[in-house]
């Protein structure tokens, strides 16, 4: 398996000057990191101007559907296994046959799977795939990748049918502050103390 972003511009002025045009103001200086993950977080509007292509070569048919299945914010490309597109009859290929798979989502979109597709309820293979593409992202932007976690920590707690037990455990906790501050956790001396998240 291989990820990549194709075709990257960074798109963050015009972020930013949608914003301010919202707020009456005609357009505004570059974002620092900080302004960056304040609206990612609060996930207004503007982060949708924020598209990457992202191609996944060689991950089972079978993963690939998964993201499929993510329909707002988000276009999907996958290879076809048509018989007379590939000379290899499709009636015999295994739903682990390879596929390279490409997308083009928003910075909504991509918070949107990552909560599903990072929760430990996800297949592992999904999951690992998933994990891969954040990475990449981000190489190029660590902020949205900052923002992109499974759904217990995006919403505070597990709201499956069956908890993984990553939530409430010590790590869980660790992730939440980190995502909610945008800084590493760090225990209170008082140990009874509760922690602030």
């Amino acid at each position: 398996m291989k990820v990549d972003i194709l075709n990257y511009a960074d798109q963050w002025q015009a972020v930013k000057d949608a914003a301010m045009n919202t707020i009456g103001i005609e357009n505004g200086k570059y974002p620092s990191a900080k302004w960056k993950r304040k609206i990612l977080l609060a996930e207004h509007s503007p982060i949708r101007l924020i598209e990457l292509t992202v191609r996944i070569t060689d991950i089972p048919y079978w993963v690939s559907v998964h993201f499929t299945r993510h329909k707002i914010g988000i276009e999907h490309f996958v290879s076809t296994q048509r018989t007379d597109r590939t000379r290899e009859n499709r009636n015999e290929k295994l739903q682990s046959a390879p596929v390279d798979y490409t997308f083009r989502a928003n910075a909504q979109a991509l918070i949107s799977i990552s909560r599903k597709r990072l929760c430990a309820q996800a297949a592992p293979e999904t999951r690992r795939v998933w994990r891969a593409v954040i990475d990449a992202i981000r190489e190029v932007e660590p902020e949205i990748a900052s923002v992109c976690v499974p759904e217990c920590v995006y919403r505070g707690r597990c709201f499956e049918m069956k908890c993984c037990g990553y939530y409430p455990s010590e790590k869980w906790l660790h992730d939440l502050v980190e995502y909610r501050t945008g800084e590493k956790y760090a225990p209170a001396e008082d140990t009874d103390a509760p922690a602030r998240v």
